[in-house]
This record gives structure tokens, C-alpha cells and sequence, in this order.
């Protein structure tokens, strides 16, 4: 994918509910000179091409101030879902930040889709210390690695940390303890009564389905009107496919929309580096061509970053259809319907956000820049290239 981008005014003279700024001003040019494939595709559309983004802000992470940001900046970027704790402010930020984005520019919404878990999982999890059992010369190790800036000389910032555990081997004293908790069906079904809510994922480790089906049964009728339903699992090796069966049997009887099947490879590592992508895409991989798989999208995570795409074409996976007798790819499918990004997509605007604190359109040249960086990891997947002209 290409990348230009030059400071030059933007032509088209608009009227927006927005201060008028020159740096806003490129954002709307940017969005209208990609043509972004998102303005007027439904996200639904995404998934059968292969070109779905998903932003993963973290079933844990409830900073609403950052929350809200990411949503505004990867909703110009074009997405068609962000995927947000199951918290009413959070889910109230999440949109707070597609309306500012709409604002700007007129682009369709994405989905909002909130995330849950049926029993203990990694990304239900808080680090928890008392700095004052900290000794006075210890070097903070713990401080230096956390990806979320949750941790200080005052112990953990609850609501920044989202669970990826890198804090707790490196404590030289082991003070970091894990504080796990599942999301309650009741408070969730009133989150999923909202009209702003579209989406629905449920965390499961795959280990056995009671737990699952006590949960999904849970929700009732509040999932009637959703559009997706998302299951989020691991590689359990060979029985894989035979627990994505069960979990689907169990659906399947209160099931009125689409399915997917996010392929969680590496657990929150996509911003560690170029090989935190490998286990996704093995796993993509596996599912893509495995028989007897139950009905559902399939969408990467777990260690996806700016190197997933192109380990996808390697082995012909990236928007290409399933080869069956008979069939043909314009009524098929891609083989793998998207790719959700986490880590790695707060990682590439999060020292743009952090720079400044607040609302990031009240720096337009911050919002600019991070609006830069979001087109670049989305527009590897839609196919558009960045030009400001």
C-alpha cells in the first residue's frame, strides 16, 4: 500500500459542525481522496469480501478519554467494528467517539460490539500491587514494560490496564497479582438492549461448553436484534473444530443474525513485534481449509500488526474464496473475512493521543497525524491507498 502525504489545503469547502482548522480540514481530505471503501459499505459486506477491520480497544481497557479517541480516529480510518468492554461508559464512549468522527466527515458507523467472557480468561484480568510494599530502590521494571502506561509510583491505574500480564514475571520481587472476573449476563443484556450496541463476543477458553451455555442462555431475548455474534477462542489443537461445534450447537438455537469465529492466536502481543503474528496466522490457516467446521466468518487476532496481511498472501489466504466443486468465487465467501487489531492499533496513535490528553480533535494536528497512522495499518486490508493533495 502506498503512502504520500504532503501539507496542502484541502480543496473541497464543505460545511461541518466542526471549528474549521487546516489540520481538520486534511483529515476530511484524506478520508474524501481514498475513497474509502467503508463510506458506504455495511460492515456485513466486509466480511464477505475479506476486507473487515475490527478495533479491538480491550475487553479490559475502560479509559473512556482514550476509548473515545481511538473510536474517532479509526472510524475515519474506516473500520466496521470497534469492540469495546461491556461497560456502559465505556459502550457511551466508544459512540461518543463515532458521532465526533461523523462530525468531521460523514462516514458510515461502524458496529459497536461489546465483549464477554463465560469463565476465567486473559483478557478479564487486572494487575493489582500496593506500591507500598514496593521497595524504595526497586528499578520499576514493572513500569517500563507495561504497553498501557498503568502502572506508576502509585500502583496500578485500574481502568488503563487491560490484562496482557507482561508486568507480572518481571517484578523482581513478585508483588504483581492477577485479579480475574467474568462479565454478569444480566448487566450485559441490558447493554445489549441499547440501540447503540450491534455486536456481541464472547471469550470462551473451549475447555468445556457448560459454562458457555449457561451464559448465552442468559442473554435471552436481548440478543434478537444484534448483528453479529462473535466467539473469540485459541488453538486447542486437534479438537479445535469438534469445540467449535459444540459451541455452535449451543447458538445456534437463539441465533438471528451472522456468525464469526475470532482466531485468537497470540493473546494481546501484536505491538511486540513482527513474529507476535505467526500463531494467528497459523491458526487462520488451519481453520481456513479444516472440514466439518461449523457455519461463521472467521477473523483473525491475537498478535496481528502492520505483518499480518502480508503473511496472509503468502499463503494465499487474504481475500481469496474457498475452492469447492461446483462453486464459483463470486457466490463464495473469502476464505477469511478479516482481521481484528488490538495492541498494535493503539500502539501506532497512542503516543499521538498521550501527547496532549483530552479530546485529540482539539489538536488537530495530533488527530491528523494519528488519522495518518490508523489509514495506513486499516488501508493495508481495504485496499486504499493515502494521499492528501
Amino acid at each position: 500500500m502506498a503512502l504520500k502525504f504532503s501539507c496542502c489545503h484541502l480543496l473541497s469547502t464543505r460545511k461541518q459542525p466542526v471549528k474549521v482548522n487546516n489540520s481538520i480540514e486534511k483529515v476530511r481530505d484524506l478520508v474524501t481522496t481514498t475513497n474509502l471503501p467503508s463510506i458506504a459499505t455495511f460492515p456485513l459486506n466486509s466480511l464477505h469480501k475479506g476486507n473487515w477491520v475490527k478495533l479491538i480497544c480491550g475487553a479490559s481497557f475502560e479509559d473512556v478519554v482514550d476509548v473515545r479517541n481511538l473510536s474517532l480516529v479509526y472510524t475515519l480510518a474506516g473500520v466496521d467494528c470497534i469492540d469495546c468492554a461491556a461497560d456502559a461508559a465505556v459502550v457511551n464512549a466508544v459512540n461518543e467517539g463515532i458521532d465526533a468522527a461523523t462530525a468531521i466527515f460523514p462516514i458510515r458507523r461502524p458496529w459497536v460490539m461489546i465483549s464477554v467472557n463465560d469463565d476465567q480468561d486473559l483478557h478479564f484480568r487486572k494487575a493489582e500491587f500496593d506500591p507500598d510494599d514496593c521497595p524504595i530502590d526497586c528499578s520499576r521494571p514493572c513500569e517500563n514494560i507495561c504497553p498501557a502506561n498503568a502502572i506508576s509510583n502509585q500502583g496500578v491505574t485500574t481502568e488503563r490496564c487491560y490484562g496482557c500480564g507482561r508486568c507480572f514475571p518481571v517484578c523482581p520481587y513478585d508483588k504483581i497479582k492477577a485479579i480475574s472476573y467474568v462479565r454478569d449476563a444480566a448487566a450485559t443484556s441490558t447493554l445489549l438492549q441499547r440501540d447503540d450496541v450491534d455486536a456481541l463476543e464472547i471469550h470462551t477458553n473451549g475447555r468445556q461448553t457448560s459454562s458457555f451455555k449457561e451464559l448465552w442462555n442468559g442473554f435471552g431475548d436481548s440478543v434478537n436484534h444484534l448483528s453479529l455474534v462473535a466467539v473469540s477462542l485459541p488453538y486447542v489443537g486437534d479438537s479445535t473444530v469438534s469445540m467449535m461445534n459444540k459451541l455452535y450447537s449451543v447458538l445456534e438455537n437463539n441465533l438471528c443474525c451472522s456468525n464469526l469465529w475470532q482466531l485468537d492466536g497470540r493473546p494481546m502481543s501484536g505491538d511486540i513485534g513482527r513474529g507476535a503474528t505467526r500463531e494467528s496466522i497459523a491458526f487462520a490457516q488451519r481453520l481456513a481449509f479444516a472440514k466439518e467446521k461449523p457455519p461463521g466468518f472467521l477473523q483473525l487476532a491475537g498478535g496481528t500488526n502492520a505483518h499480518t496481511v502480508d503473511g496472509l498472501r503468502k499463503l494465499n489466504l487474504f481475500q481469496m474464496p474457498p475452492v469447492y466443486e461446483n462453486s464459483t468465487a463470486s457466490n463464495s465467501n473469502a476464505l477469511i473475512g478479516g482481521i481484528a487489531y488490538g495492541g498494535y492499533a493503539r500502539k501506532i496513535v497512542g503516543r499521538v493521543m498521550q501527547s496532549e490528553g483530552g479530546e485529540i480533535e482539539s489538536y488537530p494536528d495530533h488527530l491528523l497525524m494519528a488519522v495518518v497512522q490508523a489509514m495506513t495499518l486499516v488501508g493495508g486490508v481495504k485496499s486504499y491507498n493515502i494521499t492528501c493533495s
